[in-house]
């Protein structure tokens, strides 16, 4: 069985795929990153070995996300590409003809305009968590309810609460107000979910030509009360993938196995082995100028494997690698 493998490290997930030649999804692991991205791709990549047949061979592997470069480094990837070039990729292996990508995940939202195949705009939000997934995990905590019933309660809300979505911290107060004055839970909690749609519609997609067909991905898609409020707000049907949650991951794998392809060479990828390498990232100031750079060095069982973060090249041109989106 030849395989690509993608992986996606974010604040919030890092996402594993295992995807077929066929682009089939045979594997996918979403997992919690917790400040701690070597360790949870390490452990990823055991469950994901575990999972997989023993004939499977990895062809390819790519990888994505803000913690792109580590992960490259640490598995030695064919592809590494930027969060807007994987999603785009994935929604159009769901549907070819997909004009508008609408991404929410943990700490980030964007959105993708696609014409005829290429990303022609997109926009992304990184400042403001109002509307972002940690957002809804924290006032599901703070509500006592589990974060996966926010959407059937939404669902079954009779009116939505008018909640101010603006600003996070705002909108935590508008809705304890609210509880105060004796708004029900679903009340609120649709309320909740139509403030997080019009903070990214009026932010992220402020602008933007959102047209048919239209693909929701991201961890928050789980999310009934969240897709009824973007159908709502858009007056047009909002699709779901089977794997909304891992797209990220799967983007990264199908252009990993294109870019091994294209170049008409095997997979640089270092293989499972890496899950149970001692692996260690430090850092340490560059006085060599004025910049004073701080310098990342990567490490496999003691040994420098490769270092980033200076302006000059001194010290990642020292190591003969460097990574960037290709």
């Amino acid at each position: 069985m030849r395989l690509a493998l993608g992986i996606d490290v974010g604040s919030v997930s890092t996402n594993l795929v295992a995807v077929t030649e066929d682009g089939q999804v045979c594997s996918k692991l979403y997992l919690r990153t917790r400040g701690n991205p070597i360790q949870v791709v390490q452990s990823g990549l055991s469950q994901l070995q575990a999972e997989l047949p023993e004939q499977a061979n990895v062809m390819a592997c790519g990888v994505t996300g803000s913690g792109r470069q580590l992960a490259a480094h640490l598995v030695q990837a064919d592809s590494v590409k930027n969060e807007i070039t994987a999603h785009a990729m994935a929604a159009l292996s769901i549907n070819p003809g997909v004009r508008t990508v609408l991404e929410i995940g943990g700490q980030d939202s964007k959105i993708i305009v696609l014409r005829d195949g290429v990303v022609v705009d997109f926009a992304m939000n990184t400042i403001c968590a109002a509307g972002t997934g940690s957002f809804l995990d924290r006032q599901a905590a703070r509500l006592g309810v589990d974060i996966s019933e926010l959407g059937a309660l939404a669902l079954a809300a009779k009116q939505a609460t008018r909640i101010a979505g603006r600003c996070a911290v705002f909108a935590e107060s508008d809705m304890v107000h609210k509880q105060q004055m004796g708004h029900s839970m679903p009340d609120i909690v649709r309320g909740l979910c139509e403030a997080l749609v019009r903070n990214y519609l009026g932010n992220v997609a402020k602008g933007k030509h959102i047209e048919s067909p239209i693909v929701f991905q991201g961890g928050v898609a789980a999310n009934a009360g969240i897709r009824q409020a973007f159908q709502e707000a858009l007056q047009q049907e909002i699709q779901v993938p089977e794997h909304y949650d891992v797209m990220g991951a799967l983007g990264a794998a199908l252009l990993a196995e294109r870019a091994t392809v294209l170049r008409n060479q095997p997979s640089k990828w270092r293989g499972f082995s890496v899950a149970e390498a001692d692996c260690q990232a430090t850092s340490h100031d560059c006085n060599g100028c004025a910049n004073g750079c701080e310098v990342m060095e990567f490490k496999i069982g003691g040994q420098s494997i490769a270092c980033w973060g200076d302006r000059c090249g001194k010290w990642s041109h020292s190591k003969g690698v460097v990574v960037a989106d290709n």
